[in-house]
């Protein structure tokens, strides 16, 4: 994906899902997760932003975590948005689909960030894969794994599949910015061949992915 241009708002492929990214700290404290989610969903209704209702409570069982749901408005067709947001340091990134599920994983390049995650969040092949890689590039590389399976369990919600590191994805950097499941779990059930992991070509040491479910 080319860059993308701090508050545009970018349609993903597909036709139905679309992100915009903000920076905070550079001009002013700038838009929170929830705000910047406000405003893309009411570029897509013709809501004013501050009347986007947002909800944050599961749908299986009614806890505070996990991605919101959108209360008010509906999709132009009359169904409900499907919508996610995340930040890491000065990065915050939403993103908003009318017939598809989303999940938004945001992380920070860095090792001491990023320590221990090996073991429960990667695949052997993609350790395998990353060993293999200069310093560098394997923390960025590293980083997008996480970002991705981030945004994964953030856009299947909840379930009992909480394990990650059985998951292997297609290595950021040879598949274009475009992810995609390698290896699967019976937990995850047929719908693993239509994920799409789109990288956001963003600046700084972050990096983001939205999952988008098939």
């Amino acid at each position: 994906m080319d860059a993308v241009v701090d508050g545009e708002i970018v349609e993903l492929p597909g036709g139905d899902a679309r992100v915009v990214t903000a920076a905070r700290g550079r001009r002013g404290p700038g838009p929170g997760p929830e705000l910047l989610l406000r405003r893309l969903v009411a570029a897509g209704s013709g809501v004013p932003a501050d009347d986007v209702e947002l909800v944050q409570s599961c749908e299986t069982c009614g806890g505070r975590h996990g991605r919101p749901t959108v209360g008010y408005p509906t999709t132009p067709s009359g169904a409900p948005w499907f919508v996610d947001a995340g930040a890491a340091g000065e990065l915050v990134v939403a993103a908003a689909a009318t017939r598809r599920r989303v999940g938004v994983g945001v992380e920070l390049v860095s090792a001491a960030a990023l320590e221990g995650v090996d073991e429960a969040a990667l695949h052997a092949s993609e350790r395998a894969a990353l060993a293999a890689l200069d310093p560098p590039e394997r923390a960025r590389a590293r980083a997008m794994l996480w970002a991705r399976k981030s945004a994964l369990l953030r856009a299947i919600g909840h379930t009992e599949f909480t394990e990650p590191s059985t998951l292997a994805l297609t290595m950021p950097g040879d598949d274009e910015g475009i992810g995609r499941i390698e290896r699967t779990v019976p937990e995850f059930g047929p719908g693993w061949r239509g994920v799409r992991f789109h990288d956001l070509a963003v600046p700084g040491a972050v990096v983001a992915s939205v999952a988008v479910l098939g």
